[in-house]
């Protein structure tokens, strides 16, 4: 096993990498100082891998939406039971996420770590699927599929994808729809699993108070002899502007919510981290809490504090999102592109970088007084196939002229869609 220790000085972090022979990246960040302990193992699948194939298959496997989503919920069954109930045994607690390009299962614990650790890296190996535990499923992710029809929040955003992109599977909701997953079997989930569950896609992430020797020999047990594949996706054509410049909904809301969206090119397909960082610096500037548009904005009325930017990018697919409530959002997304107009006129105030860089960066060092904050943060570093601490670094290094270069490629007033969710009409 390749092992090396990453250490951040002024941080007084380290933390051990290592790649397992079947491919598994494994990072682990011991804190002996915290009591608890918690622990990812994931794999580089989500929504919007409809697509793919393994290396050497001639024909594309195409799958229903909603699959991923379904595959996490079914394996936490076996023929012997369900792993919640193992790991409720053990003191620990457990649970599970799927998003647009990742599944990960987890636990978190004070004590046994050792057997939690052995049940997780067992349960997410051995899956166990009939038609029937399917078809029983499939009512189940029904119910909570029509839940969040009733989110506004949640319609607000996906209204905006679906404005946004017309073929990437970006737009369509993480867990379908109903008529997508009524269309899943036993088979097409092993299918998945067989493909996206190989160690060599996979990771595991852990920090607090562990023993790293003692995770890289159960890795070692669990995954003795297993070979890993190189899987294919599948591309989407998607055209450089939106779809729809604007999409309303009336839901039972006491304000509308809205959702701006800046559409960016992805060629390449990925965004690299200083891309991301510098893109995070940008909309701070913009939209933090002490930029002169969210105080404006506030003193107007048309925003509360609610009003905030984010910047949302994966695997073909970036925007950058200002979101909040307003009586009137459409004077709000006005406001925003005069803003950004006005920045690109007059230049960058430097005091509004600094103050901006330096906000992002301090939040950056906090996440390490939080054990789950921690572990998430390292499979960031997975999925962005970066080393940890490289965030910190990357933040030292931007500088003014990179920023105003980000801003002159993005936030594109032609590639600008809003979503709204305004009150039903009496």
């Amino acid at each position: 096993m390749i092992k090396q220790i990453i250490t951040d000085d002024r941080l007084g972090e380290s933390c051990i990498s290592a790649l397992h022979p079947s491919g598994l990246k494994i990072l682990i960040c011991p804190k002996t100082e915290f009591a608890t302990a918690y622990a990812l193992f994931g794999t580089k699948y989500g929504s919007i891998d409809t697509r793919f194939r393994i290396k050497g298959e001639e024909e594309y496997t195409d799958v229903p939406e909603g699959i991923a989503h379904f595959l996490e919920h079914k394996l936490f069954e076996s023929e012997e039971g369900d792993a919640f109930t193992r790991f409720s045994a053990t003191g620990g607690y457990a649970n599970a996420y799927t998003s647009f390009d990742r599944t990960c299962y987890l636990f978190s614990c004070t004590e046994r770590f050792e057997e939690n650790l052995d049940i997780l890296l067992d349960f997410v190996r051995h899956p166990y699927f009939t038609e029937a535990t399917v078809q029983k499923e499939q009512g189940i992710i029904g119910q909570e599929i029509k839940m969040y029809d009733d989110d506004p929040a949640w319609c607000c955003f996906f209204n905006l994808l679906c404005s946004m992109y017309s073929n990437h599977p970006v737009r369509i909701d993480i867990a379908g729809t109903v008529e997508s997953i009524a269309q899943i079997n036993a088979d097409l989930l092993y299918k998945c699993y067989n493909t996206f569950y190989n160690p060599s896609n996979m990771f595991l992430c852990v920090a607090g108070n562990v023993d790293p020797d003692y995770i890289l020999d159960a890795v070692d047990k669990a995954l003795a002899g297993v070979e890993g594949v190189e899987i294919e996706r599948g591309t989407f054509e998607e055209q450089k502007g939106v779809l729809r410049a604007k999409v309303e909904k009336e839901m039972p809301v006491a304000m509308p919510l809205f959702n701006i969206g800046f559409k960016e090119a992805c060629t390449p397909p990925v965004k690299t981290l200083k891309e991301k960082i510098e893109t995070d610096i940008l909309l701070e500037m913009l939209a933090g809490k002490s930029s002169k548009l969210y105080n404006t904005l506030l003193q107007q009325g048309l925003v509360n504090d609610r009003f905030e930017a984010s910047y949302f990018t994966g695997h073909g697919y970036a925007v950058e999102i200002f979101e909040g409530e307003s009586s009137e959002p459409y004077k709000v997304a006005d406001a925003i592109l005069g803003e950004i107009e006005r920045i690109r006129k007059e230049g960058i105030n430097e005091e509004d970088f600094i103050r901006a860089k330096n906000a992002l960066y301090g939040r950056n060092i906090m996440l390490y007084n939080s054990i789950e904050r921690v572990a998430s943060s390292l499979v960031s570093a997975v999925m962005g196939d970066y080393a940890p601490f490289d965030v910190q670094k990357t933040f030292e290094a931007a500088t003014l002229k990179d920023i105003t270069d980000r801003l002159a490629l993005q936030l594109k007033p032609e590639r600008m869609s809003i979503s709204v969710i305004n009150p039903v009409k009496a």
